[in-house]
Order: C-alpha cells, then structure tokens, then sequence
C-alpha cells in the first residue's frame, strides 16, 4: 500500500513582482539616500518632508522618508514584475531602478513635494523645483532598490 501526500507551496511573488523584496529594497534605498540627504539637503529632511504632514524635525523626517521610501519600492517591485523575468540580471533590474528614481525625481521631488510642502507650510519652494542634488540622491535610490530586489528575489 502506498500513500501520496499533496505538498502545498506559498510564495510572495506574483506576476507584479515580491512585494517584500520591494519594501526591503526600498528601506535599503532610502536609507542611502536619507543619509546622503541628511548631508546634504538637512532642511529637507529636518523640514520639508516633516512640513507635508503637519510635524517638525529630523525623526520625523527620518520616519517619513522610509516610509515613503518602502511604499515607492512596492511600486517598484509590480514594475519589475510587469517588465522583467524572475531571472533578469543585476544589472538590468538595477538599470530599471536608476530610470525609476529619475522618475520619482522629476514627478514627486521638482512637482508634487514643492506643491505640497508650499500648500502646507509657510515655505515657498519652486515648482517645479529642479535640484540636481536631488536627482542623485534619488537615482542611488533607485539603484539601491533595483540591487536589493534582485538579491532577495534571486534567492
């Protein structure tokens, strides 16, 4: 007499990518980039991102930005999950994160953040704000994410 036993498997990947891989990416980012921020840019980190929500101060900050950060790596991984295979290469995954984060700059940090942060506080940034600096913060963002993602996905 033999038996046979059904095996059930889980994964958190989808056809819109690892999510978790997304929000570990985005940590990862985002923590490079906050530091790179924090040294560059203190008054936005200090200020400006606390300003769009009513607060004040550098945890504040801190807690926003990563926070912003793994939310935007969740929208990064349903894109590499709609545009890559589960086996791309590093270098492509990390090529579609530095055009991701360009993206994130010239849509969230020269439009939506100056409009925010004008309506809200009593700073009156340009919009659209076209900060270089910031373009590098955010395509090390995007990188950053793109290789963590592969990393944890590849495993």
């Amino acid at each position: 007499m033999s038996t046979e036993t059904a095996t059930t498997t889980t994964s958190t990947a989808t056809e819109l990518g690892d999510w978790k891989a997304g929000v570990a990416g985005g940590l990862a980012g985002g923590l490079i980039f906050g530091v790179m921020m924090a040294m560059m840019m203190p008054m936005i980190m200090e200020m400006a991102i606390p300003g769009m929500y009513g607060l004040e101060g550098p945890l504040a900050g801190w807690f926003l930005h990563l926070s912003h950060s793994a939310i935007l790596g969740v929208g990064f991984a349903a894109i590499a999950g709609l545009a890559l295979s589960r086996d791309a290469s590093l270098l492509k995954t990390i090529g579609l994160g530095v055009v991701y984060g360009a993206v994130l700059w010239a849509i969230l940090a020269t439009f939506v953040m100056p409009a925010w942060v004008g309506a809200i506080t009593p700073m009156a940034p340009p919009v659209p704000d076209v900060n270089p600096m910031s373009l590098v913060g955010h395509v090390v963002y995007g990188a950053t994410l793109g290789s963590v993602y592969t990393a944890i996905v590849s495993n």
